[in-house]
């Protein structure tokens, strides 16, 4: 599996496009790029980038409107929580207010040092990280309490059956009946671990990918 992180780049100056293109391409990063907004969002479709990088004034639609539909828009709910640095020639605090209310994670002004970038782009892609990780822990918590839930009502019925039982010991048709009732009982809480397991696999990998995301940072931080 590619754990690369894959960064789109979007920007109608192909100079810029071109140097992020290299810069990043080095550092380890894949990169994909649109010149406009919708080559944006059709982008953002087809390569599902862990982090966009997204020029503010741009034909077609403009960073903030790229911004305001990979947010809000139900055709794009998939994406919402990719993260965004916008980039923006206007330095005034209300277009940098506005385009964190949008959505934005971060905000850069032009003209851009490029260290102070790649800080803020390993910044946000490790707060993104940390986030997933909250998230998987708790669907994670969330499926012990169930397991624990399902056991408990598992054991309640099988203990149940076990009293019919007891007090069936002379009638042999009861008793088979309490029996099967106790073998099915046992046998849907061996469904029900079974499905537990199965659910839990994927948010263990999940866990371990971003363990394994985190220490490459750390590696690429102090190189």
């Amino acid at each position: 599996m590619d754990n690369k992180k894959r960064i789109l780049i979007v920007d109608d100056e192909q100079i810029n496009l071109e140097f992020f293109e290299v810069m990043l391409s080095k550092l380890g990063f894949t990169v994909f790029k649109a010149e406009n907004g919708l080559e944006a969002l059709e982008s953002v479709r087809k390569n599902k980038p862990d982090l966009i990088i997204l020029d503010n004034i741009m034909p077609k639609l403009s960073g903030w409107e790229v911004t305001k539909v990979l947010k809000n828009d139900p055709e794009y709910a998939a994406f919402s929580d990719i993260p965004i640095i916008m980039f923006s020639a206007l330095d005034d605090v209300k277009d940098k207010v506005e385009g964190l209310e949008l959505g934005a994670d971060d905000y850069i002004t032009k003209p851009f040092n490029f260290a102070e970038v790649l800080a803020r782009i390993r910044a946000v892609l490790r707060t993104h990280d940390l986030i997933r990780q909250i998230e998987n822990r708790e669907r994670r918590i969330g499926l012990a309490e169930k397991a624990v839930e399902d056991a408990g009502q598992a054991a309640l019925a099988v203990r149940d059956s076990l009293v019919k039982l007891s007090s069936a010991c002379e009638d042999p048709d009861l008793v088979r009946q309490a029996a099967s009732e106790a073998s099915a009982r046992l046998d849907e809480m061996d469904r029900r671990i079974a499905q537990l397991r199965k659910d839990s696999e994927p948010l263990r990998k999940a866990a371990t990918d971003l363990e394994s995301i985190r220490r490459r940072l750390r590696t690429a931080e102090r190189s």
